[in-house]
């Protein structure tokens, strides 16, 4: 049972990490599947550890992390990202919650859709704030640090899944707060 529930949180956090970032978690999954022990990927998300998955992963976190810290192109960048991390969510969180036998796939499609899709909801309602607020100069901090939240959360979701859902709450109540903020100053 013990398992099950820390399965069932490694899928909600790698899923919410997607939603900051789609590819960093993606990117871990396939590593620590292809060089340690630590996930077993069944097929067909076994695909993720092909070596050329793995630099394609590589390429687009670079991308990514390129684009998301230049004001105006994050903008366009976090509306191409409203499909690509709901997609990454259901992805990841159908590919860590396999190991749950009685989790039906499309549910753990739509569980990732709707983790990743919120997670990206907040950020891309909160990003324009930030950017108004420190008239872009806070972009590139905001950016780096949503790119370190989602690594460290997609680690702590596979090593220590518990610590990884604290992390979640942690970050949905700043979030909350932040628009909370934002509000009451417009």
């Amino acid at each position: 049972m013990l398992q099950v529930l820390s399965n069932i949180v490694t899928a909600f956090g790698l899923s919410a990490s997607a939603g900051l970032n789609a590819y960093i978690p993606l990117l871990i999954v396939a590593l620590l599947a292809r060089f340690t022990g630590l996930i077993h990927l069944k097929p067909p998300f076994g695909a993720l550890t092909n070596l050329w998955v793995v630099a394609v992963l590589v390429i687009l976190v670079l991308i990514e992390a390129l684009v998301d810290k230049i004001p105006a192109v994050d903008t366009v960048n976090n509306l191409i990202q409203t499909l690509v991390r709901p997609a990454a969510g259901a992805i990841l969180f159908a590919a860590s919650s396999n190991v749950v036998s009685n989790v039906h796939p499309v549910l753990a499609i739509v569980c990732g859709i709707l983790v990743a899709g919120t997670v990206h909801a907040a950020k891309s309602t909160a990003r324009p704030l930030i950017t108004v607020a420190t008239a872009g100069a806070g972009d590139p901090v905001v950016s780096t640090a949503e790119d370190v939240v989602s690594a460290v959360v997609s680690l702590l979701s596979i090593l220590i899944p518990v610590l990884a859902l604290l992390c979640i709450v942690i970050g949905v109540l700043m979030i909350v707060r932040l628009l909370k903020s934002g509000r009451a100053r417009a």
